[in-house]
């Protein structure tokens, strides 16, 4: 049994059936804790994720409704008995995190790190590319999500962030900043105050022998500063900027005197 959260949420059975589960109380449970697989998720943590600050006096009876609900529709399914745990403090599922998208992305994404750093930019490409064909839309797409769920999502999302930050790393130390350039452009639009991002464009530009464009991408990022904080982009990129500066200066034809 395979459970899929990267896009809509869905239980693929041995047998290749797959079911798309509604938008209901008890697919936010189970979203939780496959989220948290194999940890006890408190009862007080799924309330809040069900009911937020408007709790109901019979939550804690509904709450174990949702429970006996969900266990009934895993047990019609031969490899669903027995995940679905009741423990002290709360439940928790009992699944191989080789079976949630969401566990085989992050093992990919930590692999991928892993293999840079140990200088195999090729193989962490690999592993990243894997991971991103994991995403089949938006995490719990159509889904209720309470405050729980939401911040598990936004921890996600920075994961596939950091994702991409991975292999415009390994790509750029490959040589391949032509490769990069669109996709960093892509990553500067969406995150306009991310320093690091701008200067990753400004350096692929300029290993392009496109200086102009890394140049005017500097002064874009200038002005996004301005607007935004009112403050000047870091000493190391206006650092960057000089460098850029004399090796037009250096590139630059000869002035024909008038």
């Amino acid at each position: 049994m395979k459970f899929n959260l990267l896009g809509q949420f869905t239980i693929e059975t041995a047998e290749g059936n797959l079911s798309f589960l509604p938008k209901s109380k008890i697919s936010q449970i189970l979203a939780v804790l496959l989220v948290q697989n194999g940890e006890t998720v408190g009862v007080d943590t799924l309330i809040e994720e069900l009911w937020g600050e408007n709790v109901p006096r019979s939550a804690l009876t509904t709450l174990q409704t949702y429970v006996y609900h969900a266990r009934k529709m895993f047990a019609e399914i031969p490899e669903g008995r027995g995940l679905l745990l009741t423990r002290p403090s709360g439940y928790a599922m009992d699944v191989a995190d080789e079976a949630i998208d969401v566990k085989v992305f992050e093992r990919l994404v930590c692999l991928a790190r892993q293999r840079l750093h140990a200088g195999q930019p090729e193989a962490a490409i690999e592993s990243i590319e894997q991971a991103v064909d994991l995403w089949q839309g938006p995490v719990l797409a159509g889904m209720a999500l309470g405050r729980v769920l939401d911040a598990h999502i936004t921890y996600i999302t920075e994961f596939k962030f950091s994702a991409t930050e991975l292999w415009v790393a390994a790509s750029r130390r490959l040589g391949r900043d032509r490769e990069v350039v669109p996709r960093l452009r892509l990553l500067v639009a969406e995150n306009p105050l991310n320093e690091s991002l701008h200067a990753q464009l400004i350096r692929s530009l300029h290993r392009c022998g496109r200086r102009a464009e890394a140049l005017a991408a500097y002064r874009n990022l200038w002005r996004i500063l301005d607007r935004e904080l009112g403050v000047e982009p870091a000493p190391e990129l206006q650092l960057l900027q000089h460098e850029l500066l004399a090796t037009a200066g250096r590139h630059a034809p000869p002035r024909v005197a008038l």
